[in-house]
């Protein structure tokens, strides 16, 4: 009898190492992410920008700032062989195994991957259409993520009709996703899907389920009532196959309201916001934590950054001293100091630049815009891809340092 009696203990006294030991899940307890060895974990990491989702403004465009907009204007330039082929290697390329071994050298212990929803269809994206792409890339870095024990946040950055209304869905202009039901069905099934796919991956901490809905631009009072119905939806799905893995819910105006959420209405939620361009100050965060006491639910800072390194320091700090964990914003970037690394413009990119600026609203202004010397411009374009692989990248050190990793 008292061995039993000891037995028991024991188990109890080493469950929760053997549950991290075996990579359990994350879970929810009060206003803690708790991790898989049973402790509160913060995240400290980055996000994949501009890898799933290309984004014109690190392509050094302003007017062509889609994916479909960039897309558009790469197979104007290559033609649709060569674009699709661009793309294919600028998904092998941008993001390998090296970057993940590089972030887990200096310390990062989470990732968040932005991705276009057409990755797990058979829409037109980049050059395919393949429904299974999008596990295809994803589940790779995954794999390496595994390998290096950096866990990962799976973003849905682009949704069926848009959730946005601007560049970052890759949709019309208008978040359309929140007045159509047949997009919203979209919405819901890839979701269910995806939760399916990985309802047995320790390595990914739960899912986003919709990057920075409803843009500024737009009625608030009339559009933000749907947001919070739809989350209810797609967990419901989600819940449906796996009960496991968190669920991330952005707010309003680009996941800086929290005024749409009541009650949490499920048992692992973590509610995200962002922030950009404001004083890096406890006050610019306090509306969120007042959020975190009234409902004892955990919040995080999914995107931040895109500053200089004092300011990057400054917030990173607030934010931690008020466990928020954290994602910042990019990883990677050309020719910039704002992310943990940078690599060279090509020679003749300004071809490339010129041409995705210029009005190409018809035939004649697309033949009047394109460079006399096309393959100058198609080897910028590849020289870009292999300009972003990791051994050709530099690190931004004032900038790693300042979000308390190591300066390799």
């Amino acid at each position: 009898m008292r061995k039993n009696i000891l037995l028991v203990l024991l188990i109890a006294l080493f469950a929760p190492f053997f549950a991290g030991a075996q990579g359990g899940f994350f879970d929810v307890k009060g206003k803690e992410v708790i991790g898989p060895d049973g402790k509160p974990f913060i995240m400290r990491g980055t996000n994949l920008g501009n890898w799933l989702m290309p984004e014109g403004y690190m392509f050094k465009f302003t007017k062509t700032n889609s994916p479909k907009m960039i897309n558009e204007a790469i197979t104007e330039l290559l033609g649709p062989a060569d674009a699709a082929l661009f793309w294919k290697r600028y998904q092998d390329s941008y993001i390998t195994k090296s970057d993940i071994h590089y972030l887990k050298s200096i310390g990062v212990n989470s990732i968040r991957i932005p991705f276009n929803y057409r990755l797990f269809t058979h829409e037109d994206y980049l050059g395919a259409n393949d429904a299974g792409r999008g596990f295809k890339l994803i589940d790779r870095v995954i794999g390496w993520c595994k390998a290096e024990h950096i866990y990962v946040i799976l973003d849905m950055h682009a949704a069926p009709g848009g959730q946005t209304g601007d560049n970052i869905d890759d949709g019309y202009g208008y978040p359309f996703l929140f007045k159509s039901k047949s997009d919203q069905q979209k919405c819901v099934a890839i979701w269910k899907s995806i939760a399916n796919h990985y309802k047995s991956e320790t390595t990914v901490i739960g899912y986003d389920l919709l990057n920075e809905p409803i843009a500024t631009y737009f009625n608030a009072d009339e559009i933000n009532p749907y947001l919070e119905p739809l989350y209810k939806k797609i967990t419901a799905a989600i819940r449906c196959v796996d009960k496991k893995h968190l669920v991330i819910l952005g707010g309003a105006q680009w996941d800086s309201n929290f005024k749409p959420f009541g009650p949490p209405f499920d048992s692992k939620l973590v509610y995200q916001f962002h922030k950009y361009w404001t004083p890096p100050t406890k006050a610019v965060i306090q509306d969120y934590l007042d959020f975190r006491d009234k409902y004892n639910v955990p919040i995080y800072c999914g995107e931040t950054g895109e500053n200089k390194d004092g300011w990057v320091d400054t917030f990173k700090n607030i934010l931690e001293q008020n466990r928020v964990g954290w994602h910042y914003w990019p990883y990677k970037k050309m020719e910039n100091l704002s992310g943990f690394v940078t690599f060279d413009i090509p020679a003749n990119y300004d071809l490339v630049i010129a041409f995705a600026e210029s009005s190409r609203t018809s035939f004649e202004e697309i033949r009047k815009a394109t460079p006399a010397n096309r393959e100058a411009a198609k080897k910028a374009l590849f020289d870009f891809i292999n300009n972003s692989r990791f051994e050709n990248c530099r690190v931004n050190k004032g900038y790693v340092g300042a979000l308390g990793f190591k300066v390799n």
